[in-house]
């Protein structure tokens, strides 16, 4: 091909890329057509994968049980037991699991540091019962179904917990119910450090995931809640999508549809929007109390804008591939949730 010929395509595909939308602009209809080439389908995972993305690569990465023994499990006492203590640990689940009995409360699974839960496929479901980390560190869960945990129990809590990557889960209820005979989906409370919640499908719930679980709690609080929020699938939801307090946050590359009110900041939070897209919703980006937020290339649809103080967060401490809005859609939905194998 002649040299001129080649300049010729550089400069026209050149000319197609997107400039950045301005603060708090919305980039094109939601409803748009995605870009074209859509990402490959997911499927087979290693059991010996650690988090490559976002906030828990920092502090020394999160590798979970990564090189210790593996445990295969079908029941929820099984997995209670495999779970516990320190020692490296990879567990596969199988099937439906249920806790044995739970009264009026959800069942709360305690999880020891240093462990990788996974989902062989579809079909590892637990229902009534969430995963509860803490005061511990370095943990993988991926590939769960985790659905109608009561309350006060979250289908994934994280508390005092440092290095968690959280990735291709399916978490959900239903909203048939009050708000509060639920809690949440994922939570991450009390100065829980370096978390990663990727490809994951959170829906049909009210309060979806909190970072920070008071007003009053910042004196613990601030200096961690770094989190990092990317390719995720929220629909269906009221609020919390997440709810950030005191900490500091990245939501990249999420799509959102039907969720009343999305991303939260508040209590001083300082958010890092980059490139997600918003269909049906009616506050996709709002502050309280001090929190503040920097917008990059959001599709907010019928809102249009999000007037929110502006952060003086500009970029992250790690590396991110980040596409752009228009290929959210194609890349997150059919994508995110319990869709890998191991």
């Amino acid at each position: 091909m002649r040299f001129s010929t080649i300049a010729a395509l550089l400069s026209i595909a050149a000319s197609v890329v997107a400039a950045p939308a301005p603060q708090g602009a919305s980039t094109e209809d939601a409803e748009a057509p995605a870009a074209p080439a859509a990402p490959a389908a997911p499927g087979a995972a290693s059991l010996q994968d650690v988090a490559t993305t976002g906030y828990a690569t920092m502090n020394g990465g999160t590798t979970g049980g990564k090189g210790g023994k593996v445990v295969q499990v079908s029941t929820w006492a099984a997995l209670q037991s495999a779970v516990q203590g320190d020692a490296p640990a990879i567990v596969v689940v199988s099937g439906s699991l249920r806790p044995t009995s739970s009264g009026k409360k959800g069942a709360a699974l305690k999880i020891g540091s240093n462990k990788t839960i996974v989902g062989k496929d579809n079909k590892a479901v637990i229902m009534g019962g969430g995963l509860s980390m803490k005061g511990v560190k370095n943990v993988i869960i991926r590939n769960l179904t985790i659905q109608k945990v009561l309350a006060p129990t979250d289908a994934i809590g994280i508390q005092d917990t440092t290095n968690v990557w959280v990735d291709h889960v399916d978490l959900s209820s239903d909203m048939t119910h009050d708000k509060d005979y639920y809690d949440g989906l994922l939570d991450i409370t009390h100065a829980g450090d370096f978390v990663t919640v990727s490809n994951s499908y959170l829906h049909d719930h009210y309060k979806a995931s909190l970072v920070g679980h008071s007003d009053s709690n910042g004196a613990e609080d601030r200096g961690h809640l770094r989190v990092t929020y990317h390719n995720n699938y929220w629909k269906n939801l009221n609020s919390r999508g997440p709810s950030l307090r005191f900490g500091t946050g990245h939501v990249y590359n999420n799509y959102y549809e039907n969720m009343n009110d999305a991303i939260n900041t508040r209590q001083n939070a300082q958010v890092l929007v980059q490139s997600n897209v918003f269909v049906g919703s009616s506050k996709p980006l709002y502050n309280q109390d001090g929190g503040k937020a920097t917008q990059m290339d959001n599709n907010l649809g019928s809102a249009k804008t999000a007037n929110v103080a502006a952060a003086a967060l500009k970029e992250m401490p790690y590396k991110s591939t980040i596409l752009p809005a228009v290929g959210v859609k194609a890349a997150v939905v059919g994508q995110a949730g319990a869709t890998l194998t191991f």
